[in-house]
């Protein structure tokens, strides 16, 4: 695994970067070579915020934690991005198996049950401008809206932000 370590408003010690590089590559076991890894520390204040990004097969884990203390926040990253890292192993052992989903055995909490796609939607999509789809969301009165945007062509999502907004998720090209 790769791994890129980032310091933000702060200076590392050699032992710091060292614990943190270490207790990401625990997480090796998990995934594949081709796995790369992002580690960036911050300082805000008093708050010291550890943030541990993943890709992997086109995929991207991730996970931050925020406390008063930077190795706290590295252990308490490292022990959220590995639950992570584990139910993808798990979803990834369910896909090749017979194409049954991992059953929940005695002593499992229900939180630990890979979900399920249980119903599709199929929709016709007339490309809109971005403030026409923002008018539709809230006509059908939705969080989130997927349409085919007027100008790029591209499919896009908007969505109402916890602060009221509205965000809009559009395609990087490579």
């Amino acid at each position: 695994m790769n791994i890129i370590f980032n310091a933000r408003h702060m200076d590392t010690t050699d032992a710091l970067k060292a614990y943190a590089v270490e207790k990401v590559k625990k997480l090796e076991k998990y995934l594949p070579e081709s796995a790369d890894a992002s580690i960036t520390l911050a300082v805000e204040k008093f708050r010291h915020k550890a943030e541990v990004q993943i890709k992997v097969n086109g995929l991207i884990i991730q996970a931050s934690e925020e406390t008063e203390e930077m190795y706290n926040s590295i252990d308490n990253v490292t022990d959220k991005i590995g639950r992570q890292v584990r139910k993808y192993k798990e979803k990834l052992k369910g896909h090749k198996g017979k194409g049954e989903g991992r059953e929940i055995h005695a002593g499992e909490e229900e939180s630990e049950r890979i979900p399920e796609i249980i119903k599709t939607k199929r929709f016709d999509m007339k490309p809109m401008t971005e403030e026409e789809a923002v008018m539709q969301m809230e006509l059908l009165d939705k969080d989130f809206f997927v349409f085919s945007n007027f100008s790029t062509g591209a499919i896009n999502v908007i969505y109402r932000r916890r602060d009221g907004n509205i965000g809009l998720i559009e395609p990087k090209g490579k």
